[in-house]
């Protein structure tokens, strides 16, 4: 008799223990270095021909306060216009969500994602993901398309847990997955390096 995990689900459920856990999952290779690699040139492409822009803090967007807090320019993912590898980052992302929602009832029923593009030397101070006036996200969700990232680059997210602080490195393939009203995180500098990712929220709509 065969009890093996396939590896999708034993990721899927490295994700959900971490966070029953420890307040916060990870796991690696989440997507083939194929899809990563398309998805870090996609990113890059939107970047050099300037589609990419500032995110707000909160409703009233104000950009000398912004840049105060963070420093990444960001591009919505559009689903209904994905490309090949965005469309199976979204497959995946849909079997997650759906074994989320079965083993743990959360009633996911949403989500959004965006690129992010952190310039050299940008940062994005310790916040929280949930506004009080948006209480439609529950979970966040972060995969990093950083390619060949060493220790000495910098650039982790710190996950503040019950007064520690939990650094990650932001390789590629690596998912970080914490719950967005709850977790206080932030990014740190990365000097001398841009740092690319595919960040944002599982949703009650």
């Amino acid at each position: 008799m065969n009890n093996t995990v396939p590896p999708e689900l034993e990721q899927f459920e490295n994700l959900i223990n971490g966070f029953m856990e420890q307040g916060f999952g990870t796991c690696e290779h989440f997507l083939e270095p194929a899809v990563i690699n398309g998805l870090r040139n996609k990113l890059l492409k939107l970047h050099e021909s300037g589609e990419m822009h500032p995110a707000g803090i909160g409703k009233n967007f104000d950009y000398k306060k912004n840049a105060e807090i963070r420093g990444d320019v960001i591009r919505w993912l559009d689903e209904g216009n994905a490309d090949e590898q965005e469309q199976l980052f979204f497959e995946k992302l849909d079997r997650f969500v759906n074994h989320l929602n079965s083993t743990c009832y959360t009633g996911i029923n949403g989500y959004e994602f965006h690129y992010a593009y952190y310039a050299p030397g940008s940062f994005y101070k310790r916040h929280l993901d949930r506004f009080r006036s948006d209480k439609g996200r529950q979970f966040s969700f972060v995969i990093y398309l950083n390619d060949n990232w060493q220790e000495t680059d910098g650039g982790e997210i710190s996950l503040y847990l019950e007064n520690t602080d939990t650094r990650l490195a932001p390789v590629a393939g690596r998912v970080v997955f914490f719950k967005s009203d709850e977790t206080e995180h932030e990014v740190h500098v990365a000097p001398g390096r841009a740092r690319l990712s595919i960040a944002g929220w599982l949703k009650k709509l």
